[in-house]
């Protein structure tokens, strides 16, 4: 038995117009997609088939969470996930993806394996930004990264300090650098003139 057997939708020998299944994506699941963008995760997943005239619409459920690198202390954290997503199966000579989330499949086999596309809707349903709730990163690398971020010798405020924990520090993305306070003397040269 391979490891995605249980994955394997027999389009063919539905009994019903609608049809449900249940999978139960563990780390094990994720250990043996194997790939970079997530390793471990509890997910729940619900896939519902429903035969149309020349296709089969597959809707996809999935809720629970994953194991990500936090953007902040580069630590684990849990991330909850919710995705819904459809698909549509045709039947054809070989296998074919025409966009437009449709797949084509050889009628000759009749089954799809849907391991591979609950993958890819859980990996798309991570948010960009993954961060701990403030006061739950790591302490060693906040401190770290609060170090890195004073620009003199004077202590971070109490605000400032509450920004990199919450994550609101956008001296980076807004192109924004700190000054050099050597300059604040040839400023004041200017100023004067």
């Amino acid at each position: 038995m391979g490891k995605f057997d249980e994955y394997n939708i027999d389009l063919k020998g539905l009994q019903t117009d609608t049809s449900e299944f249940e999978f139960q994506l563990d780390s094990l699941f994720f250990t043996h997609i194997d790939a970079p963008e997530i390793q471990k995760g509890n997910i729940q997943a619900k896939l519902k088939v429903v035969r149309q005239s020349q296709a089969f619409e597959l809707t996809f459920h999935c809720e629970g969470y994953v194991i990500v690198q936090c953007d902040r202390c580069l630590d684990e954290m849990e991330q909850s996930i919710t995705a819904h997503d459809k698909l549509k199966v045709k039947f054809g000579d070989k296998y074919a993806d025409e966009g437009d989330d449709i797949v084509i499949i050889p009628e000759s086999e009749g089954a799809i394996n849907v391991a591979w596309f609950l993958y890819e809707f859980i990996v798309l349903a991570v948010p960009m930004k993954h961060v701990h709730p403030v006061g739950k990163c790591n302490k060693s690398m906040t401190g770290q990264l609060r170090k890195h971020l004073v620009t003199s010798d004077e202590e971070m405020s109490d605000e400032e300090t509450s920004a990199v924990e919450d994550g609101s520090v956008e001296e980076e993305s807004n192109g924004q650098q700190p000054i050099d306070p050597r300059w604040e003397g040839l400023k004041e040269i200017i100023d004067n003139n």
